[in-house]
């Protein structure tokens, strides 16, 4: 009994004894309001995420999955350090201590907003992009603009933070403004190809796969960096051209030619009957639709030149395949000079006809 009471009131002395300010029964209880509030997150995750987990994979949308994924990532840990925060802030510490722990705080505060608000961009441009149904290759190169403004997203938040620990940050953003003047002298290049790629990013005057023509260069687009573009050229060589000039440059994007207009002059000789004459337009009519893809939209004698009547002739193809459109352009050339031989016609070139007469002739003028 004795050795009870002694256990007894020696806790009871150990409990009040005082640590740093504070007793060790106060040590005990933040520690167990610690271990509880542990406990309680450590089944909420278990159990409710759980949940939320298994009704969003069998939601269709995607938009429910970003959410439960982003409170679990971000939400529910900053939750669990805020209530560890106000529990410990129950124990009384040194002024020096406690500045420190406010200090810890507002970093980890500024920290978990910072990356909620690069995960929301993120995740809101993802989502819209897969809305738009755009391809593979475009979602990833928009990994490229997020680094950007992710990079500024987390330049304000420090600024924040400092300015929330009590420092005047007008002479740091005064520092950061001419800094900022003599680096972007010093990168002026860099930025305009980056410019030039959010350009070519949002616009989308071509992807990677089509074909394209710019500066006399015909090539299929390989990649589109923040800096330069690989385009392949028709011959095999790689071609890397600075966004910049791809920018300032007429581009001609084959891939997206929905018909192709091909105009070409016919030039026949001055001799030819009027009967051929007249039959020509019908003749070239029956060629270009024979062909498959190919329409004729007119035919006729546009010209009467020092050495040939001129024919103009307008087809369209129906496809933007370039070796499709060699093909029929090489039909309807054996075509007509086939169809020309046969029906006695003869194609005219440059020079000129003399006509001799005889001596004879001339003296009976």
């Amino acid at each position: 009994m004795n050795a009870d009471i002694f256990a007894i009131l020696f806790m009871k002395n150990f409990l009040q004894q005082i640590w740093w300010n504070n007793s060790v029964q106060q040590y005990a209880i933040v520690l167990a309001e610690i271990i509880i509030v542990w406990i309680i997150f450590k089944l909420f995750r278990k159990f409710i995420f759980s949940f939320l987990k298994k009704f969003a994979n069998r939601t269709p949308s995607e938009v429910d999955d970003a959410v439960v994924a982003g409170a679990e990532k971000f939400i529910i840990p900053y939750l669990y350090l805020t209530i560890n925060y106000g529990i410990i802030n129950q124990l009384t510490f040194s002024p020096h201590a406690e500045h420190i722990l406010k200090v810890a705080f507002a970093v980890i505060t500024a920290y978990y907003f910072v990356r909620f608000i690069n995960h929301v961009i993120h995740l809101s441009v993802l989502l819209y992009m897969q809305r738009k149904q755009e391809s593979a290759e475009r979602i990833t190169h928009l990994s490229g603009i997020l680094i950007v403004v992710k990079a500024l997203v987390w330049i304000c938040g420090i600024l924040m933070l400092i300015e929330n620990l009590g420092y005047n940050i007008t002479t740091i953003i005064t520092g950061l403004g001419i800094g900022g003047i003599a680096i972007a002298l010093a990168a002026q290049n860099i930025l305009t190809d980056l410019f030039s790629y959010f350009v070519i990013f949002f616009d989308k005057p071509f992807e990677i796969g089509d074909t394209i023509s710019v500066n006399n260069i015909t090539g299929t687009v390989e990649h589109i960096g923040i800096k330069t573009s690989h385009i392949r050229s028709v011959s095999g060589e790689q071609l890397i051209m600075p966004n910049t000039e791809l920018v300032k440059s007429t581009i001609k994007n084959i891939k997206r030619l929905e018909r192709r207009g091909v105009t070409f002059k016919l030039n026949v000789r001055y001799d030819t009957a009027e009967e051929k004459l007249k039959a020509l337009p019908n003749i070239i009519k029956e060629i270009i639709n024979s062909q498959e893809h190919a329409t004729l939209d007119r035919c006729h004698l546009i010209a009467l030149g020092d050495f040939a009547l001129t024919f103009e002739v307008l087809y369209f193809i129906d496809s933007s395949d370039y070796k499709t459109f060699l093909e029929i352009q090489q039909n309807i050339y054996l075509e007509i000079m086939d169809a020309f031989t046969k029906k006695g016609i003869d194609f005219a070139f440059p020079g000129q006809t003399f006509i001799l007469q005889h001596p004879l002739n001339a003296d009976k003028k």
